[in-house]
């Protein structure tokens, strides 16, 4: 099992105001995969509120790359940029 943290790299300027309309349906689906044991850990960046780091773990990026697709954040245009990196984590993983 490897790990993969996606990052929601570039999002619009007006980010906090808009997420509100689609902000339980994304938490959701972060609840949803956090309970499948896919997503270890998940939160917006802050000091600006310019993005997301979400870590999951698996096989490969599958788990990561479907979250994408059913994100509304994504899917409604308020990330404008999001990356998927492998991770090795050399501390802190059992």
């Amino acid at each position: 099992m490897g790990y993969y943290a996606l990052f929601y790299r570039e999002v619009v300027p007006d980010f906090i105001t808009q997420r509100g309309a689609y902000r339980e349906e994304h938490l959701g689906l972060a609840r949803e995969a956090h309970s499948r044991g896919e997503l270890v850990l998940a939160g917006a960046l802050a000091d600006p509120p310019d993005g997301a780091l979400l870590v999951f773990r698996g096989g490969d990026e599958t788990a990561a790359r479907e979250f994408v697709r059913k994100d509304p954040y994504v899917r409604n245009g308020l990330v404008k940029r999001w990356e998927i990196r492998p991770w090795t984590v050399v501390v802190g993983n059992q």
